[in-house]
């Protein structure tokens, strides 16, 4: 770092995105991509949009934020637009998070939290998962501290009940709980109906996953008015046209192929399952997932070995070094194709 870094940052360690290695063509299953690419609507709604660049885009987003209003069964003024659903996760550490009361979340999920409470300033709690990378929900009862819970969880992929969130909202009424559900969409149940019977409820979303936009960068988040209010304050204080007009056409196009997004959902949780078993039969344990990827292990190999051996052979994983999941490696689902590659590989290295 520089000399003229603020000492404010001089212990910050940043968020380590997934590899993204330009060396040769790998099959790609680290990052937790869709496998599908957009569809031609969605291409072609880009594009016309882009002969309009030279004019800012709608800061107030309001054709996309109508429409998915409609798709959420909810009102205009219960939705935030964002640059991913990573800006709406900063929003709400800048808006609900001080000195006074800080922000917790299980020690082992989405590599982010800890990092926008540190450039935030922000004391952080890593509650720690159960034996079985579950959450104890009694853990979060009554905290007095701004909650973060991705659900499911990554990268175990275990998710909540819709009974247990609620315990947890109920038990911090007069703190901000946020529902992360990046991975909603492939088995898990949506916090989004609970915003009209609890004010302290944030439920955050993405286009990357099941709607194949993680390159157009596109996130919201669904809450109360109020809420929804003070994220659109920290919006118009750092970047109002903080969605440029190629992505807000894509997205609005892409909420118009619902029905495929269910069908590439279902094919993908196929695929999970038909990963599972395979690997199953391999002698690894695996996580109960309800994501768009499995979190496996291997007696018979170390987590950091297969990660390596794989990326050799072309095939991309993920692999933390954290020692309680060193062991493991997080697969994102793809075709099936792209699975039977996998399997293959690994039956081959093991």
């Amino acid at each position: 770092m520089s000399k003229f870094l603020s000492s404010k940052f001089s212990a910050l360690t940043p968020y380590t995105p997934g590899e993204q290695p330009q060396d040769m063509k790998y099959v790609k299953l680290n990052t937790n991509e869709s496998p599908f690419a957009p569809e031609q609507n969605v291409i072609e709604a880009a594009k016309a949009a882009a002969g309009s660049l030279n004019l800012y885009s709608d800061p107030e987003c309001k054709k996309l934020v109508a429409k998915l209003a409609e798709t959420y069964g909810v009102k205009n003024e219960n939705i935030i637009v964002t640059n991913g659903s990573d800006e709406v996760l900063n929003f709400a550490f800048m808006a609900f998070c001080d000195k006074d009361k800080g922000a917790a979340a299980p020690d082992i999920s989405y590599g982010f939290y800890p990092v926008f409470a540190a450039v935030n300033g922000v004391a952080f709690e890593g509650i720690p998962l159960k034996e079985d990378f579950s959450i104890d929900i009694t853990d979060y009862l009554g905290l007095n501290k701004t909650i973060f819970i991705a659900n499911p969880n990554a990268p175990t992929g275990i998710a909540l009940t819709l009974d247990q969130i609620e315990q947890i909202l109920k038990a911090n009424e007069n703190n901000i709980v946020v529902i992360d559900e990046a991975y909603v969409d492939f088995g898990a149940n949506s916090a989004v109906k609970l915003i009209e019977k609890y004010d302290n409820l944030l439920v955050t979303m993405t286009f990357s996953k099941s709607r194949s936009l993680a390159g157009g960068r596109l996130g919201f988040g669904i809450a109360s008015k109020e809420i929804i209010r003070d994220l659109n304050t920290i919006r118009y204080s750092t970047n109002p046209y903080n969605v440029n007009s190629m992505t807000l056409a894509a997205g609005l196009a892409t909420l118009d192929n619902e029905e495929k997004v269910r069908k590439n959902c279902e094919t993908i949780i196929k695929n999970r399952e038909y990963t599972a078993a395979a690997l199953k039969n391999l002698g690894f344990t695996l996580t109960d997932s309800k994501a768009n990827f499995i979190f496996a292990k291997s007696d018979k190999i170390g987590g950091e070995e297969l990660y390596l051996k794989l990326k050799e052979r072309g095939v991309l994983v993920r692999h933390f070094n954290s020692p309680r999941i060193k062991d493991f490696v997080r697969i994102t689902i793809g075709t099936k194709k792209q699975m039977d590659i996998l399997i293959k590989t690994v039956e081959e290295i093991l």
